[in-house]
């Protein structure tokens, strides 16, 4: 007879199975106990939207198959491919030669250029923006590393408008859009460089260190320039390319659905005409590159209201906002758009009065 305490527990011994799932249990390269619970609600919900998307394509299918082929649409549809393909490789060249000095060519080199004098600073620094054929997309970054390097802010802001409008593939781009009027190149060249150093002695004499917030690194300084190179012209090209596409969509519909006694009304009123291409200029949000394109084909408005697209887009539009508002921060966003935009509306009108 066993001698120990009725009710008393044995102790535990460790057998085979026992250290095996302790072992089990102790592993941590295993898969999450949540992979092997069903699908939930969410997944199907997608599944169903999905088909619910290819339902709602066959059935528009068919019942637009006609309109489809209506005059109207080929109209629609001649225009937005005219606009695409002409504007198209002035884009990816542009995209190509920006991305090319954002890896190659130190920011340093842009701080040595610029005078220490702030004033004397900004005007140079416009003129230094024709080394940077690229969108607005790419001068944003730029222009950030230029403060981080130790460049005044009024030079750095005023390389930042000036680099997307008067570089060299935008004024050939324009050339090629306003065939046979040269006077068109020239203005946009004076009303963009005349708006950007305006701003930036604005800017130099009234403007406070807190407004900006300190620019963030955007690359890994570490990481070979081939990469870096890639990586700034895939980025700029999708959302360069996706912006044109919008604006090409935008324009052939102005052309084909909007009644053309409308487009008359406004176009034949000066001061709103402007005002109204340059409103357009800020929602469409088109790259520089390809802004030309879309001002030529709006035939009903005035050479003075088109320099305003073409002079406001580049420096004030959605995309552009967004971004300065990333870089720099909205309380910077609050004070330099509508001084921005304040100069270039000026400036469109002064200058288009003089060439235009």
């Amino acid at each position: 007879m066993s001698d120990k305490p009725a009710g008393s527990v044995p102790p535990a011994t460790s057998s085979l199975g026992d250290s095996l799932v302790s072992d089990w249990e102790a592993r941590d390269d295993l898969p999450p106990a949540e992979w092997g619970r069903p699908r939930g609600p969410r997944r199907v919900a997608t599944v169903w939207g999905f088909a619910v998307f290819l339902m709602a394509l066959a059935f528009g299918n068919a019942w637009l198959s006609d309109a489809l082929t209506g005059d109207a649409f080929l109209a629609w549809a001649t225009i937005f491919t005219a606009i695409s393909l002409q504007a198209l490789p002035f884009l990816v060249f542009g995209v190509a030669l920006s991305a090319a000095l954002t890896a190659f060519v130190p920011a340093s080199f842009y701080q040595r250029v610029f005078p220490r004098n702030t004033a004397a600073a900004v005007p140079v620094a416009g003129l230094a923006g024709a080394v940077l054929p690229g969108c607005e997309c790419a001068s944003v970054p730029v222009a950030g590393g230029l403060i981080k390097r130790g460049v005044a802010p009024a030079a750095a802001l005023t390389f930042l408008l000036a680099a997307p409008a008067i570089n060299p593939v935008v004024l050939v781009a324009t050339a090629v859009a306003f065939a046979g009027q040269p006077e068109m190149v020239a203005a946009r060249f004076a009303a963009s460089l005349g708006a950007a150093v305006v701003v930036g002695w604005v800017w130099a004499r009234f403007g406070r260190t807190d407004w900006l917030r300190p620019p963030r690194v955007h690359h890994d300084p570490s990481a070979p320039k081939w990469r870096v190179f890639q990586e700034s012209m895939v980025h700029d090209l999708m959302h360069a390319g996706g912006f044109l596409i919008v604006g090409g969509l935008a324009a052939a519909t102005l052309n084909v659905i909007v009644p053309r006694e409308w487009v008359s009304a406004v176009a034949d009123l000066p001061v709103v005409s402007v005002l109204v291409l340059a409103l357009l200029a800020i929602l469409l949000s088109i790259c520089s590159e390809a802004d030309a394109f879309v001002a030529i084909s709006l035939t009903e408005f005035s050479p003075t209201a088109k320099l305003a697209f073409l002079v406001v887009g580049p420096m004030v539009d959605l995309k552009l906002i967004a971004l300065q508002a990333g870089t720099f921060g909205w309380g910077f966003v609050r004070r330099f758009v509508p001084l921005t935009l304040a100069a270039t509306l000026a400036f469109s009108f002064l200058i288009g009065g003089l060439l235009l």
